[in-house]
């Protein structure tokens, strides 16, 4: 088998030809013909190119950038990645088994059933001419590896915060130290796996057998799990539809009649859907909405405290003078949501407005692309890799928020202002880019 490898040392970037060029002749040397070449490119720009259902076993990449691509059903099976950065590809059904991914970045990517099974995913840095990176750890942090398979994977130390990681397949894995913060792992497979030192502050282990856990040196005392994820919608004493019947005549009579409803605390996934539900001025505080269906619903004048909606879809919701303080939004869906300010009164004295209040709200990778967010306030909220694109953020109040990444193009941003640390009073584009 020729054994010759088409070698790049340089930042350069590759065209889609010049890739599907070496992929030919890398599949030559797979089926050991003559002339064919091993795919080896270091510390190339391959950024936005595509390797759809290649087979590029026992391939090169070491420290290129490989973000932005479709690398769907792939197969790098024990190919070389070390430090490459995969952040926002599409690396579904991709097939890593026994890759080395040392120091790799893969932020944000698609990875939903892909097949990390024995993948090396410990710390990595490189040397570029007598400079040394430091060794990082593997950041898959908010990425989606929904049923994908990392049994027996090396992944000491790895960044695994506020990732989908919900029916994983993780039996025999090495987490010890890991960061899961805030990580989606319901329903997974943790048989065997070694997570001494791992941090699970706010980790979503529904469905998984914590006592396992505890045996291999974890703490999930801060974690959310069957044993605390709070009362079932199904102990109400009186029925929840009867309820909401109340709750409606309460509404409509101004506070005459009926009884306010009140879900505070409550687990309400097991009701999957509020699909269009009208819940104007419900009270929800610290209650579990977690991966619902809240599609158009409306949640006007609402107090949602504290409560949790990651992964929730909410998009075209109105939720328009509600509170949601320190609510855990990470990931849920707002396009085009209504999360301006409520009007109360008539006219002249008595006419008020209250706004949207999502203080100290954790909205990491939350989706709010053409939202209504006009004077809303998101004082010392978590904004981080947030997608407000084409949103309306007039008057918005930002003051403390971390902002870091926070997507704001084609946002209306008058009067809007940001944390002191900008020292801006409306949004900036190259302010927030440099704003670490």
């Amino acid at each position: 088998m020729a054994d010759e490898a088409l070698t790049e040392d340089t930042q350069e970037k590759i065209s889609q030809i010049q890739l599907d060029a070496l992929v030919k002749l890398h599949k030559r040397f797979l089926d050991g013909r003559i002339g064919g070449r091993r795919a080896i490119l270091k510390s190339i720009d391959m950024s936005g190119l595509s390797l759809v259902g290649e087979d590029l076993r026992q391939s090169d990449f070491t420290g290129c950038n490989m973000t932005n691509m479709n690398l769907s059903n792939v197969n790098l099976q024990e190919a070389c990645l070390y430090a490459v950065d995969l952040s926002k590809s599409n690396l579904n059904d991709a097939i890593f088994i026994r890759a080395d991914l040392r120091g790799a970045k893969i932020e944000s990517a698609d990875l939903q059933g892909a097949d990390l099974e024995k993948a090396d995913l410990r710390m990595g840095g490189l040397s570029n001419y007598g400079d040394y990176t430091p060794p990082s750890s593997v950041n898959f942090r908010g990425a989606d590896l929904s049923g994908a398979k990392l049994s027996g994977s090396m992944a000491s130390k790895a960044d695994f915060g506020d990732a989908k990681m919900n029916n994983v397949n993780l039996a025999n894995a090495d987490l010890r130290g890991a960061e899961l913060s805030g990580a989606d792992l319901s329903g997974s497979d943790m048989k065997n796996v070694q997570m001494h030192g791992a941090s699970l502050s706010d980790t979503i282990l529904i469905g998984v057998n914590v006592d396992d856990l505890a045996v291999s040196g974890a703490d999930v005392s801060e974690a959310v799990t069957d044993n605390n994820i709070g009362q079932s919608i199904g102990s109400l004493e009186t029925p929840l539809p009867k309820q909401v019947e109340l709750h409606q005549k309460w509404i409509s009579s101004g506070g005459a009649e009926g009884t306010r409803l009140d879900l505070s605390g409550f687990d309400l996934r097991e009701l999957k859907s509020l699909k269009q539900m009208k819940l104007t001025a419900l009270k929800a505080e610290n209650a579990k909405f977690i991966d619902m269906n809240l599609y158009k619903i409306e949640l006007q004048s609402s107090v949602l405290n504290k409560s949790d909606f990651r992964n929730c879809d909410m998009e075209g919701a109105d939720i328009r003078g509600a509170s949601m303080v320190g609510a855990n939004l990470c990931h849920v869906n707002l396009k085009t949501a209504d999360c301006s300010s409520l009007m109360f009164g008539v006219s002249g004295g008595n006419k008020r407005f209250a706004p949207c209040v999502f203080d100290e709200a954790t909205m990491r990778y939350a989706d709010l692309r053409n939202a209504n967010l006009k004077n809303a306030s998101f004082k010392n909220a978590d904004l981080s890799y947030a997608d407000v694109q084409g949103a309306d953020l007039s008057g918005a109040d930002l003051s403390g928020a971390i902002i870091k990444n926070l997507n704001i193009e084609e946002a209306i941003t008058e009067g809007a202002i940001l944390p002191e640390t900008s020292n801006k009073k409306a949004f900036s584009l190259d302010a927030i880019k440099n704003e670490d």
